[in-house]
């Protein structure tokens, strides 16, 4: 969908990624460690300093101790790690049960390890879990669960109910999780993002995956981390070590020194909470029907008052003949699907926004 709005000149509402400047003081930080020389290898898993930080952060946050030493792992952005995390689980036969619509790399890295595919299809509007239905997909071979909250593409956040049941499901086995929590911060309405860091007893199997891209706007960068009981670290570490050894060192101080201005993330929620609000207000006077919206920055729409035709077919034409871009939420299945959502990325600038709802508008 980005190669055809650049071919067709549209609005770029598909990706998620930012059209806004990054801090100039976070670029000016990382400009100045290049000049400083420190420009070559970083240590295998990650800056100590930045581990220092980001487990202080997490306890601040969460309550959670994990140590900066042992249990916390620089990556090269949240994809990476959730690659390295899914290679450290799955061997051929073993069973990973996902929740679509998914995140594109869950299946296809569980695929590539050997494994087998158990997907859980949640659905619109409101894409809850029936947790009855994921207990009959657990069997003596399932080995890894993948959660993502806040989640992409619905926007919807896991809640005390959710926690609760996760919990019960893989008590007494030896089930790992993968928690992906790239929008962490990206949260609304005051809700509270319910990390799984804070439960010991989910805590002691989980990967924790976390995003610097989405947390300074800076998604080209591809620096992440991994939080993991030291035990699943020193299997992650073994993958991490061969398959990229050490990410972007002079990025890595430089996010650490930024870190540690409390504002320099505190303030996120609130950032992207007027542009989803702005967006929405937006949408209201088409002819989309908007779905919640409670984390990450996508904000998700319904054409079926609009036309009968299959979701890829709309989003393609929309982007031909209306000029903006958004992602039809079926690609998030396994499972050829002919869904009528479109996923749409408010991660922009009021005018890039208030620019492709008038042209929304004439459909």
């Amino acid at each position: 969908m980005t190669s055809l709005a650049i071919k067709h000149n549209a609005i770029n509402l598909s990706q998620g990624f930012p059209d806004f400047p990054v801090s100039p003081q976070l670029i000016k930080l990382v400009n100045s460690e290049m000049k400083k020389g420190n420009n070559q290898y970083a240590p295998m898993p990650g800056i100590l300093s930045l581990r220092e930080s980001i487990s202080k952060k997490v306890e601040a946050l969460h309550q959670s101790f994990y140590h900066p030493e042992k249990e916390i792992t620089i990556t090269a952005g949240g994809t990476q790690a959730i690659f390295t995390a899914i290679a450290t689980i799955i061997r051929p036969n073993d069973e990973a049960i996902i929740f679509e619509p998914a995140y594109d790399c869950y299946a296809p890295t569980v695929k590539l390890f050997g494994g087998l595919v158990k997907s859980f299809e949640m659905q619109a509007p409101f894409y809850e879990i029936d947790w009855d239905i994921v207990k009959r997909l657990v069997t003596v071979n399932t080995k890894l669960i993948i959660i993502n909250s806040p989640h992409n593409p619905s926007g919807q956040i896991l809640n005390k109910e959710d926690i609760d049941q996760l919990i019960m499901i893989t008590k007494n086995t030896d089930i790992a999780i993968i928690s992906d929590e790239i929008y962490e911060h990206v949260i609304f309405d005051n809700e509270d993002h319910l990390s799984l860091s804070r439960y010991p007893v989910l805590k002691e199997r989980t990967f924790v995956i976390a995003s610097f891209g989405k947390l300074f706007h800076t998604t080209g960068w591809k620096v992440g981390y991994c939080l993991a009981p030291e035990y699943l670290m020193n299997e992650f570490r073994k993958i991490h070590q061969f398959q990229v050894f050490s990410v972007n060192t002079p990025i890595q101080i430089a996010f650490n020194e930024y870190i540690n201005q409390s504002d320099s993330y505190q303030h996120l929620a609130s950032f992207f909470q007027k542009k989803r609000d702005l967006f929405r207000s937006l949408l209201k006077q088409t002819r989309f029907t908007l779905l919640d919206c409670r984390g990450s920055y996508f904000q998700n729409v319904s054409f079926e008052k609009i036309t009968d035709e299959k979701d890829l077919d709309f989003a393609l034409r929309m982007v031909k003949d209306y000029k903006v871009a958004a992602v039809p939420n079926s690609s998030f299945y396994s499972r050829q699907s002919e869904g009528n959502t479109l996923r749409f990325c408010f991660a922009k600038k009021e005018e890039t926004l208030e620019k492709a709802a008038g042209f929304l508008l004439k459909i």
